[in-house]
């Protein structure tokens, strides 16, 4: 995504409004540049790079425009090494260990640089060269570093990745929003919960899949500090959402005034047919840490219950619960898996009254202990449903006790 100085943003009366490049003539010529540059820059280093992405920005009145190609370019479509024979510390300091025995001179640099090439060559068991411990003495420094490979975009897919990354930057500093995901394709749905779980963002889900879903998320605004990690994850959920066929997006954003610093709220919407592109895939995402840490001790247990990672919908009076994980034994029985971890107050609220109306027999809830739940004002001594606690890890045997008995 974009950094927040290479955003285009306007304002239209309340509402903001990001910046949108046209498929027209002159922006298709600007990504196609931009692309054969980067192209003729493979296996050189990234400094080289960046001061020729600067001649060709120029002194153009669009180098927001210019410097933001050039960014997802470099972090989206590139790959950039540290090359060194050694790690560059350890290099630096067995060169700087020899200099320290000679007067400096360029004869003495000479016999270093043979000297320690020999003998990286018998300990590397090939040969190294005295340009390569020239090359790798700094070679972890950003401007040093090696384009190794690039992937190279369409000049249309480029200008795709930057209209998204202008609206996904909007949503840095919003406060909340809040989905209204009409009637869709239940697998569609599903994509989209799995996203919402992935990047652990919080959400409120009303609706059900027959009549569509009402989704409020929390801003990063809406926490105690402004977390931009959390505003990340919140503008990388977007491109999962445009996988979904009928839907409108509302979010409210509290923007920093330039001139007095003081906090103004701003409206932003968005809705199906607004011609964003996603590049993720429509398949299934990677887990969270916790969930991949769980289902990765699953695999070393010897159990007959199979572990499976699709989302089921367990639909609740005016709303739905999405369980992590379903637990699948032979002979028929199965469970549902769901994980709280690290929420506010009012959510964990909201998902134990979800529990509480669900009446599932075969729900299992894990629980972390870093929770606070008598400050968030939830007892879970009228949860019928058989609870796992844990602490920095979910062990499958704590789930299996329960499964078994």
């Amino acid at each position: 995504m974009l950094p927040s100085d290479l955003l285009i943003l306007r304002t239209e009366g309340n509402t903001v409004v990001p910046k949108q490049l046209p498929l027209d003539n002159r922006s298709l010529a600007m990504a196609s540049e931009l692309i054969a540059l980067v192209r003729s820059r493979v296996n050189q280093r990234q400094g080289d790079l960046d001061r020729q992405l600067n001649q060709l920005e120029g002194d153009s009145v669009d180098y927001r425009i210019w410097r933001g190609l050039a960014h997802l370019l470099k972090v989206s479509f590139c790959t950039f090494e540290t090359l060194s024979p050694l790690e560059p510390q350890q290099l630096r300091q067995r060169v700087f260990t020899l200099s320290a025995a000679s007067v400096p001179s360029p004869r003495a640099t000479e016999q270093i640089l043979t000297q320690l090439a020999d003998s990286l060559s018998q300990e590397l068991n090939r040969e190294v060269q005295r340009s390569e411990i020239q090359a790798g003495l700094y070679a972890d420094l950003k401007e040093n570093q090696i384009l190794t490979r690039f992937e190279e975009p369409t000049p249309e897919a480029l200008i795709h990745r930057y209209n998204l990354s202008q609206v996904q930057g909007v949503l840095y500093q919003a406060a909340y929003l809040v989905l209204h995901v009409h009637r869709n394709d239940p697998g569609e749905y599903k994509l989209l919960f799995r996203y919402l779980k992935l990047y652990q963002l919080m959400a409120y889900v009303e609706g059900d899949a027959d009549h569509g879903f009402t989704i409020t998320v929390d801003g990063a605004a809406s926490l105690f500090g402004m977390s931009t990690r959390y505003g990340l994850k919140l503008a990388m959920m977007l491109p999962a959402l445009l996988h979904v066929t009928n839907w409108e997006l509302e979010a409210v954003l509290y923007q920093r005034d330039s001139f007095t610093g003081d906090a103004r709220q701003r409206q932003f919407q968005l809705q199906h047919d607004c011609g964003l592109v996603s590049h993720y895939p429509p398949g299934k995402p990677y887990d969270s840490m916790l969930e991949r840490s769980f289902a990765n001790r699953w695999t070393a247990v010897n159990t007959d219950w199979k572990l499976e990672r699709e989302v089921e919908l367990l639909p609740v009076p005016g709303s739905v619960v999405i369980p992590d994980f379903r637990l699948v034994h032979p002979d028929g029985r199965t469970w549902l898996l769901e994980i709280v971890g690290y929420w506010r107050p009012d959510y964990l609220q909201k998902k134990f009254a979800q529990v509480r109306k669900a009446s599932c027999t075969n729900l299992i809830l894990a629980i972390s202990e870093r929770l606070n739940l008598e400050k968030a004002g939830v007892d879970v001594k009228d949860v019928t449903v058989p609870i796992v606690w844990f602490k920095r890890e979910l062990l499958p045997k704590a789930v299996l006790a329960i499964v078994d008995s």
